[in-house]
């Protein structure tokens, strides 16, 4: 290679030598992608992808220092075949959640609040191919036809695209992180999410095998607090767990874990919330865990729990106790079964038998602000307030 086609690192004093750097980067990324397109079409083995992007760092840029080499190296391969940008975000433990709106437009939740970072993707093009990888090792993917998916990373983080057309402004990405270790019990009442006192309630509710029903906004903790209660049940219980995306990390030994999964393009191949729960009725399951209720499978659910299949835990997204109740019936009603309101409300008053509201407060901070009992009231279903903050 001649010298007129090396980069020059250090002969634009002009630009900050980072700026330099990613111009390189970006450079040395199209190269590798030209051999390794090239190798492929002539039928050539191709040497490992760290070695060959090595090779080129030495080749154009032999003037940097080891470190900055070594840090170019793992840039363009973290570009190559990582999350690009977002890789750095995912490594950083104090973030939640990272919502990118559109190429130029990252923002990142930590402790609650949201804030913007100085990450970005060169162009929609490249966050467009970001979203590939995200969605391809999960057998999912977005285009025209189909532009929303949902998805969950390795580490069980959840993930929701958005892509143009709907997405007006460039694609949209979202990741609601949660990896590593879920708070216990313990934690919980450390961090103020629940005092002693409720916590001591729930676990013997929990122990003597009545179904609960978390309710709250979103970010509210519900899952967190689900995932902590599961600690409660019998060591001899076998447990199956039914999500969306899987996300729980149960603390328990015999856990059956059921993810949904979405029709194809052509519309088949789909398998709801509610396929899994008929399913997870015919698997001997001693309790029936459900990530969050949100469509007609709340008539499946309420249908099971009047049938010996007690101790259930399971989420929804409401405004309060009652709102969610009201809420199961609703979404209930969805089923489409045609049963009648009153028949239907004295279904959900002997399913549900206690619901544990979360809040989130303006600071980030989560926290249970009533525990009320579900029982059969005039002309519905009602709630008994047991505990409140």
């Amino acid at each position: 290679m001649s010298a007129q086609e090396r980069p020059a690192i250090g002969r634009d004093p002009g630009t900050p030598l980072a700026g330099r750097l990613e111009i390189l980067a970006g450079q040395l990324r199209e190269r590798l992608i030209e051999l390794r397109r090239s190798e492929a079409a002539s039928g050539e083995g191709s040497e490992p992808l760290a070695h060959q992007v090595r090779k080129l760092v030495e080749e154009r840029a032999a003037l940097l220092g080891e470190e900055s080499r070594q840090g170019l190296v793992e840039r363009v391969l973290r570009e190559t075949v990582g999350l690009g940008p977002l890789e750095q975000l995912l490594a950083d433990p104090t973030v939640d959640e990272i919502l990118v709106n559109g190429h130029d437009r990252v923002w990142v939740e930590r402790d609650g609040r949201l804030e913007a970072c100085d990450v970005s993707f060169e162009d929609s093009a490249h966050l467009r191919d970001v979203i590939e990888r995200v969605l391809g090792p999960l057998g999912r993917r977005v285009d025209e036809l189909s532009p929303m998916a949902d998805g969950r990373l390795a580490d069980g983080s959840r993930v929701n695209v958005v892509i143009p057309p709907l997405a007006v402004d460039g694609p949209a990405l979202s990741i609601r992180r949660f990896g590593g270790v879920r708070p216990g019990p313990g934690e919980l009442v450390e961090r103020g999410t629940l005092p002693q006192d409720l916590l001591d309630r729930l676990a013997e509710a929990v122990g003597s095998r009545r179904n609960i029903l978390i309710s709250g906004g979103t970010g509210a903790g519900k899952t967190t607090v689900l995932n902590a209660l599961s600690s409660f049940i019998e060591v001899s219980d076998r447990v199956i767990t039914i999500e969306d995306a899987a996300e729980l990390q149960l603390a328990h030994g015999h856990v059956v874990r059921l993810e949904s999964r979405p029709a194809s393009v052509e519309g088949s191949a789909g398998v709801s919330i509610r396929d899994l729960v008929r399913n997870a009725l015919r698997m001997r399951p001693d309790r029936i865990v459900i990530g969050e209720v949100r469509g007609a499978e709340a008539m499946d659910l309420v249908l099971a729990l009047n049938t010996g299949h007690s101790g259930a835990l399971t989420t929804v997204h409401a405004n309060s106790p009652a709102d969610a109740v009201r809420r199961i019936e609703m979404l209930a009603l969805m089923a489409d079964l045609g049963i009648p309101y009153e028949v239907l409300r004295a279904q959900i008053a002997g399913a549900l038998d206690l619901v544990l509201h979360l809040e989130r407060g303006p600071g980030g901070e989560r926290f249970a602000i009533a525990l009320t009992e579900v029982e059969a009231a005039p002309g519905g279903v009602g709630v008994r307030e047991l505990w409140c903050r």
